[in-house]
């Protein structure tokens, strides 16, 4: 589906990475070092080369995601740092980054809201994990521990090269998509999703058994998570086809709305 209206859907997308500002040689006429809001353009790039419009979306008070959602035809939650363990009820591993626990609670409540309005989300990587905390799963807090190291799922090549296989399952969205099957995926992640959330199942695993993917059972919506960053790979198809259906679900929002 092509704009509405001749406008172009409006996709937010979160940043869950915040840092100190750090120049070797400060400019006098610049603004002074502060905090940052963090996000690779990447995404951003992914997004309007599917046709869509990206925004990105500041994590302010929690009571600004309704209006912010109410401007917006679609989501996507990006990849970034650990979940706080806090946040699915347990305690931290000792290999666990860190952490933005009140960053955390404004994105896990921006998915809740979002997916209560069935407002079109892709998650990738920790945006995965998310959806998953937000629908009451649990994540493994260390992948090593539990499926070994068979598959580099840390891999040091670049985003854009592909470095293991994923098994996409038969009759899922995700097949609708991308294709049933073997899926070559980068993987940049020591933490992944663990006891599925609330009416979500997992469409792709890799060959370890690790969850990959994770999608609505439902599928009257869209609400699908990847592991993978699947943002660095759109110059294959398969991997842009996520985007493009995104895209194409929150155009479809936008008509109806202005039914």
């Amino acid at each position: 589906m092509g704009p509405v209206n001749g406008l172009r859907p409006l996709i937010g997308v979160t940043t869950s990475e915040m840092r100190e500002a750090v120049r070797a040689d400060p400019l006098r006429e610049a603004d002074p070092q502060q905090r940052e809001m963090a996000l690779g353009m990447v995404y951003l790039l992914a997004i309007e080369r599917a046709g869509g419009l990206p925004v990105v979306l500041p994590p302010l008070d929690r009571a600004t995601i309704g209006p912010m959602l109410d401007r917006l035809d679609g989501l996507c939650l990006s990849g970034g740092p650990d979940l706080d363990p806090d946040t699915y009820g347990q305690p931290p591993h000792h290999l666990l980054g860190e952490t933005e626990r009140d960053l955390d609670s404004w994105e896990l409540a921006l998915a809740e809201e979002a997916d209560a309005r069935r407002l079109p989300t892709l998650g990738i990587c920790r945006g995965a994990q998310a959806m998953n905390v937000a629908r009451g799963g649990t994540l493994h807090q260390h992948v090593a521990d539990v499926v070994g190291t068979t598959v580099d799922h840390r891999q040091l090549d670049l985003g854009r090269v592909p470095t293991h296989l994923v098994v996409v399952a038969d009759e899922t969205r995700l097949a609708d998509i991308s294709g049933a099957g073997e899926l070559a995926v980068n993987s940049f992640h020591h933490q992944a999703v663990d006891r599925l959330g609330r009416d979500l199942h997992a469409s792709a695993h890799a060959t370890d058994g690790l969850v990959e993917a994770i999608e609505d059972v439902d599928g009257g919506g869209f609400f699908l998570g990847v592991q993978w960053h699947a943002e660095g790979l759109v110059d294959d198809a398969r991997h842009c086809a996520l985007f493009a259906e995104l895209v194409t679900q929150a155009a479809a929002k936008s008509a109806s709305a202005t039914r």
